[in-house]
């Protein structure tokens, strides 16, 4: 559910990343009566997709999920269940933001610069984060260690956010709603947005968000003061962070400081980005 709320936060599509977004629908032939909309694609294909059917292929290439999902949101759910092979296929893609699909008759390059979410339990049976819980199978660490060692660890290096969410109680069910609803939080990522557009035009650089930004020029614009340089090191070390992992920190910490409204990333910022990061470890 919270996945599927993530496009209406998300600013709509501006009029390139729209054209974009239509060619490809076009190319899959799922632009349905060549009607076009702003809201960003959200795809949630089943576990059971094969490799083909998320990154593209077939015998006319078509575009896959990923490309599909080009500048929206792809949700993947129950995410151990995929077969391993193509969870890794998303690699190259989260990297370059776009996929080459090689066939005998045809190698065409789709985008494909999507938010990747997704959903899984601690383990196959979902419990063994549960108080006084006793898995029937291994001891709940075992068990829980064998379910997750299905996600390589490349792939997991790419994910930024990692973030446990405990299950909804009858209690919480009839608890009034938040004060804070999509339209609030919309207005401060699109405020965010922004502010990295002005940032890169002034740089003069073709990209829209910190996402997209090289991992050289990421550290000029994510610089921190010396107490955040200093956390960012020491932590670094101790995570045994890839330069790949290093880079994501970055651009997170530079994203929480946008949505601040911050110009400068602060310790604070770092400290955030690193812990969503540790928990994913």
């Amino acid at each position: 559910m919270l996945a599927a709320r993530l496009p209406s936060i998300l600013p709509p599509l501006g009029p390139r990343e729209l054209l974009e977004v239509s060619m490809v629908q076009s190319v899959a032939g799922v632009l349905a009566d060549g009607a076009l909309t702003d809201r960003r694609p959200f795809r949630a294909p089943h576990h059971s997709a094969s490799m083909a059917a998320l990154v593209g292929g077939g015998l006319q290439a078509k575009p896959g999920e990923v490309s599909l999902a080009h500048h929206g949101v792809l949700f993947l759910d129950e995410l151990p269940e995929f077969q391993p092979q193509a969870l890794d296929s998303l690699r190259q893609p989260l990297e370059t933001g776009e996929v080459a699909i090689s066939r005998a008759n045809h190698r065409v390059t789709y985008p494909a610069r999507f938010q990747l979410v997704a959903a899984m339990n601690p383990c196959r049976c979902g419990k063994a984060m549960e108080p006084g819980y006793a898995c029937k199978r291994a001891p709940n660490d075992k068990c829980m260690a064998q379910y997750q060692g299905r996600l390589s660890g490349p792939l997991l290096d790419r994910i930024d956010l990692s973030i446990d969410v405990p299950a909804v109680t009858a209690a919480d069910l009839v608890l009034p709603p938040p004060a804070e609803g999509s339209a609030e939080v919309g207005a401060r990522v699109a405020a965010a947005r922004a502010m990295q557009q002005r940032r890169f035009d002034a740089l003069g650089v073709a990209v829209a968000t910190n996402a997209a930004c090289p991992p050289t020029l990421i550290e000029q614009v994510a610089a921190s003061d010396s107490a955040g340089a200093a956390l960012l090191k020491n932590a670094a070390d101790a995570m045994r962070l890839t330069a790949r992992g290093y880079h994501r920190v970055l651009k997170v910490a530079r994203t929480l400081a946008d949505l601040d409204g911050e110009e400068k990333v602060g310790r604070k910022h770092l400290a955030e980005a690193l812990a969503y990061r540790a928990s994913a470890a």
